[in-house]
C-alpha cells in the first residue's frame, strides 16, 4: 500500500559525481526548484516536523549564529573551549528551568539520541549491579525511539497498556517491573494524544524498587514550564518529582532553535559521567572520549540552542506559549462545532487528535491534503501539533476541516494513504 503523501515522490535518474562545480546562484536556483513538492510549512499548513515560531528576528539571529559556528566541531573541547562553554551553559539553563542539577547533562542531536543515551546509561548501571539482561518498561504510547534504542543496545522493552485517557495504567506498570528492570519511562506528554503520564506515581514505583525513571519530555520540556506559568493545569513531571532520575527535552521543538538540538539531563552527575565512552588509546590514535554515539558533533545546533534560549528568555517563551495555548483553545472549540468531528481526548498541551464516529476520517484527511493542508495521520484520526504561527491560520483551518467533512458526506472517499510517522523506508519505497 502507498505510504507517501500526497503522492509518491518523483525520483530522478541516479545522480553522477559532477565533473565541474557550479556557481552560487545556479546552485541556489537548483535547490529552490527541487522544493517544488515540499509541504508549505511557512504558510502554517504543516502540523508536525517544524515548529514555526512566527519570529523573523529569531530566525535571522539563528542564521547569523549558524554562520558564525559553521565549521567548528564539538568533538574536541580542548580546541574549541568556547563551544564547550556554550554547551555547558545551554544544559545549565534548561536544568534551571526544569529544577535540575547544573552540569549533569549534555546536548545531543535530537530526542532519539537523548533517549538512546538514557537507555545506554540504564543498561550500563544495570550491568554493574549484576543484571546482564536489563529490561525497559514503558507505556504503549512511549515514543518509538525507545524501541529503537532497545534494539540497538540489546535491551528488552516491555510495553504496558494505557487507560481510556491514554495515560499509563500505574497498576499494570508496577506489575511489569521485576528484578531485571533497569529503567521505567513516563511521557510528558506522549506524542499521539498530547497527554502527560502520571509521572509522580511512576517515579514513586521506580524509587521504591531502586531503579531509574526517565521522563521523555522531548516534546513538552520547553513548553510545559511556561504552560504552568500561564495557569494551565500541569501535573508534576520534572525534577521536582522525587524519583525522576533523567529528563530529555528538545530545544529544536518548543525551544524554537533549529535542528538538531536536545538535552539529556540527569539528577545525579555520576549518571552523566556514565554516558561518556572512552577508548584508552590502544587503537594507536590516543585517548578518545565521547558523551554521545556521535564522534564529530556539529557546532551550529549547540550554538543555536544557546542562542535561542538567550534571545527569547523566559518572557519571550511565556508569550509564545500564550499564543499556542490560545490557538489550541480556539481550534478545540471550533472542531467540536463541526458536525461529525471530535477531539478524541482533551490534551494536556498543544497536541491533539481529531477523529469521527460519523464520517471516514481518512477521507477527511485526503480532502485536507488536496486543499493544501498537512495534518499527520494516526490509526485513530488526524494529528495536529501547534506552533505560534498557526494562530494566523486557525480560522482557515477550521473552514478547511468543515469543507472536508462536507466533501466526504457528499461522497468523497479515501485515497488509501496509511497512517505514518517518520520515514516509511528507503527513498521511493512502498510498503
Amino acid at each position: 500500500m502507498n505510504v507517501t503523501e500526497p503522492a509518491e515522490a518523483q525520483w530522478p535518474a541516479p545522480a553522477t559525481f559532477p565533473q565541474r562545480g557550479i556557481g552560487k546562484q545556479e546552485l541556489l536556483a537548483d535547490l529552490v526548484a527541487n522544493r517544488h513538492d515540499d509541504a508549505d510549512w511557512r504558510a502554517g499548513r504543516l502540523f508536525s516536523l517544524i515548529y514555526h515560531p512566527d519570529n523573523p528576528e529569531l530566525e535571522d539571529a539563528l542564521a547569523a549564529v549558524s554562520r558564525e559556528y559553521l565549521a567548528e566541531n564539538a568533538l574536541n573541547p580542548f580546541r574549541f573551549p568556547a563551544l564547550a562553554r556554550l554547551e555547558r551553559e545551554t544544559v545549565d539553563m534548561v536544568a534551571d528551568l526544569l529544577h535540575g542539577t547544573p552540569g549533569a547533562g549534555g546536548v545531543t542531536s535530537g530526542g532519539t539520541e537523548s533517549i538512546l543515551v538514557a537507555v545506554y546509561v540504564a543498561r550500563e548501571l544495570a550491568r554493574e549491579r549484576g543484571n546482564p539482561h536489563p529490561v525497559l518498561v514503558t507505556g504503549i504510547t512511549a515514543h518509538p525511539a525507545f524501541a529503537k534504542a532497545c534494539h540497538l543496545l540489546g535491551v528488552e522493552q516491555v510495553r504496558v497498556p494505557v487507560g481510556p485517557d491514554h495515560r499509563i495504567e500505574v497498576d499494570s506498570f508496577a506489575d511489569a517491573i521485576d528484578d531485571r528492570t533497569a529503567m521505567v519511562v513516563a511521557s510528558a506528554p506522549n506524542y499521539p494524544f498530547g497527554v502527560i503520564d502520571p509521572v509522580e506515581q511512576v517515579a514513586s514505583v521506580a524509587a521504591e524498587r531502586g531503579i531509574l525513571c526517565h521522563v521523555d519530555a522531548c516534546l513538552g520540556g520547553m513548553l510545559l514550564p511556561f504552560w504552568e506559568r500561564l495557569g494551565e493545569p500541569v501535573p508534576p513531571w520534572d525534577f521536582r518529582v522525587p524519583g525522576v532520575t533523567s529528563i530529555s527535552a528538545d530545544i529544536h521543538k518548543y525551544g524554537y532553535s533549529y535542528k538538531g538540538a536536545s538535552v539529556l539531563l540527569h539528577r545525579d552527575p555520576a549518571n552523566y559521567q556514565k554516558q561518556w565512552w572512552f577508548d584508552d588509546g590502544a587503537w594507536g590514535g590516543g585517548l578518545y572520549g565521547s558523551p554521545t554515539p556521535a564522534g564529530t558533533r556539529p557546532a551550529p545546533p549547540i550554538a543555536g540552542a544557546w542562542a535561542a534560549l538567550r534571545f527569547l528568555g523566559a518572557d519571550g517563551y511565556l508569550e509564545m506559549a500564550r499564543v499556542v495555548r490560545d490557538t489550541r483553545d480556539l481550534l478545540l472549540r471550533g472542531i467540536e462545532q463541526i458536525d461529525g468531528l471530535c477531539v478524541t481526548h482533551r490534551p494536556d498541551l498543544s497536541i491533539f487528535e481529531v477523529g469521527s464516529d460519523e464520517v471516514d476520517i481518512a477521507a477527511v484527511g485526503d480532502a485536507l491534503v488536496e486543499a493544501g493542508w498537512y495534518p499527520d495521520r494516526q490509526p485513530g484520526g488526524l494529528h495536529f501539533m501547534l506552533s505560534p504561527y498557526h494562530a494566523k491560520v486557525a480560522p482557515d483551518l477550521l473552514a478547511a476541516l468543515a469543507a472536508a467533512v462536507s466533501a466526504v458526506r457528499a461522497g468523497r472517499t479515501s485515497d488509501g494513504a496509511t497512517a505514518t510517522y517518520g520515514s516509511a523506508g528507503p527513498a521511493g519505497a512502498q510498503a
